[in-house]
């Protein structure tokens, strides 16, 4: 019988510990997937030992003299990572610490008795204090750093061999959420003097200079948003500030206004400070249901996995959300607590350039991408830096697998039958395949496999929709590329 043209939607997967893939699904006459290749990027290093906390933000640069930074912070430390991969310890001595998780104050005895009835969701007024996060970012060669608990700003004028402690900027705002650096050379300050809704900035190129006079650009602005501040972030010619509630744009006009402000969004607001990646000029941030993008205008992004992440998710502790931008694959990936923990034990991750999603689990708590390093940095749930992408992942320790959402093979009273895979790998006998059909959307699903891969390979199983797993049977990095069934009509007998 001739091969049966198949229409194939767009293409979700699920992946193991630290798995990447690239796929994308098609429509053809043999069933097309990962068009590009699939492969396990690795595993990962150690750089350092644990730090004292949990880290909610790292950042790495190049300093003038060429020499690669790495500074992270925890809610009790902030810390810097010296040449030998060591811990300096460059906490201010004025420092306050804050929280390792988040806190609800409306728990058992959080109302007065019989205030409320037995059954009926208690009423929202209880306040919700997010997880203590750092904002890091480069003045120069040197870093600034704000704590969401301690609210001050920080410069550490680093010193490679033995590095000193930060020390507070002097006249800079205190209280604040964060600090930011516009590309216009302005250090901003998010939320000084415990107002949530407001911006204030230093002279251009002096962080010491924060009182307006005719003669410097300091100033500030209060916007017109119910949301706190969460985040600032640079784009092609505009600062992004995000909300808990919106999104705003700030784009440098001179004096004697210096900045004008303008909401460009409503109802997209971050779901934590660090839930913001910035790639190729666009920002990318996870709100309370959804996923956003801005370039230029707020954008929706639809996303196959949305029910996956968000119906199962700690709320309580979702602050903790982490984004950043994986340029080895144009990927933004998000680390987030699943329902049943208090840390990041998940992610999401969107490829940009092929618009497809992918989840997994992984124990990360801040990430950062390439640039100063050739390979990203990530900050584990057990508080040490690891280099990704770096060697082999046993088999024996982590699962490595890379799974498809269900495609459609078959519609109406049409099944479809699969007597043939022809496989597609760098090398023969790297994966095994397993294939799970079902004949309605609710049904029973029956796996067929795992398949040892021959070329070709005889498999049989029939359905209106089958999902394809790929799992790695040897210690090696694999890759696989365009494999193909062999399709025809079939019927339930």
């Amino acid at each position: 019988m001739p091969l049966v043209p198949l229409t194939i939607p767009p293409g979700v997967s699920k992946q193991g510990t630290d798995y990447q893939n690239a796929n994308r699904w098609n429509s053809s006459s043999l069933v097309r997937w990962a068009e590009n290749t699939m492969r396990p990027v690795g595993g990962w290093r150690e750089r350092t030992s644990a730090m004292t906390g949990i880290c909610r933000k790292i950042l790495t640069w190049i300093d003038n003299s060429g020499v690669r930074q790495t500074a992270a912070g925890t809610q009790s430390k902030l810390y810097a990572v010296t040449q030998a991969n060591t811990l300096a310890d460059i906490t201010p001595s004025s420092f306050t610490s804050g929280a390792a998780d988040s806190v609800t104050n409306l728990g058992f005895g959080g109302l007065t008795w019989g205030l409320s009835y037995y059954g009926v969701e208690r009423p929202d007024t209880g306040t919700y204090t997010p997880v203590t996060t750092w904002s890091l970012d480069t003045w120069g060669q040197y870093l600034l750093g704000c704590s969401t608990a301690d609210g001050k700003i920080y410069q550490w004028q680093l010193d490679s061999s033995t590095p000193t402690v930060a020390a507070v900027v002097t006249n800079a705002p205190t209280s604040c959420q964060a600090v930011f650096i516009s590309l216009e050379r302005f250090v901003f300050a998010l939320g000084p003097g415990g107002i949530k809704n407001k911006l204030q900035w230093s002279d251009q190129e002096a962080e010491t200079t924060w009182t307006p006079a005719a003669a410097n650009q300091a100033g500030s602005f209060i916007l017109s948003t119910p949301g706190s501040l969460l985040s600032g972030h640079r784009l092609r010619g505009e600062s992004l500030f995000l909300t808990d509630v919106d999104a705003h744009v700030g784009r440098y006009i001179g004096p004697p206004l210096v900045y004008g402000f303008q909401s460009v969004g409503t109802g997209c607001g971050a779901i934590s400070a660090n839930s913001c990646a910035v790639a190729n000029g666009s920002a990318y941030w996870m709100g309370l249901k959804g996923f956003h993008l801005y370039n230029g205008r707020v954008q929706d992004i639809p996303c196959e996995v949305s029910d996956y992440v968000f119906n199962d998710m700690n709320q309580g502790q979702r602050s903790k959300t982490y984004a950043f931008y994986n340029q080895h694959f144009d990927e933004v990936w998000w680390f987030y607590p699943s329902a049943n923990s208090t840390e990041n034990d998940r992610y999401v991750s969107l490829n940009i350039k092929e618009g497809h999603w992918s989840i997994g689990e992984l124990p990360r708590t801040a990430a950062h991408g390439i640039g100063a390093f050739i390979y990203p940095n990530m900050v584990g749930t057990d508080s040490k830096v690891y280099e990704h992408e770096v060697g082999i992942i046993p088999n024996d320790s982590y699962p490595v697998f890379a799974e498809s959402g269900p495609l459609q093979i078959g519609n109406g009273d049409r099944l479809m039958s699969v007597d043939e895979l022809i496989p597609d790998e760098k090398t023969q006998g790297d994966v095994t395949a397993t294939f799970k059909t079902k004949l309605y959307p609710n049904g029973d699903e029956t796996s067929h496999g795992p398949y040892s891969l021959a070329n070709p390979t005889s498999v049989r199983l029939q359905g209106r929709q089958v999902e394809v797993r790929i799992d790695q049977s040897k210690d090696t990095d694999w890759r696989v590329g365009v494999m193909r069934f062999n399709a025809k009509a079939g019927s339930k007998r």
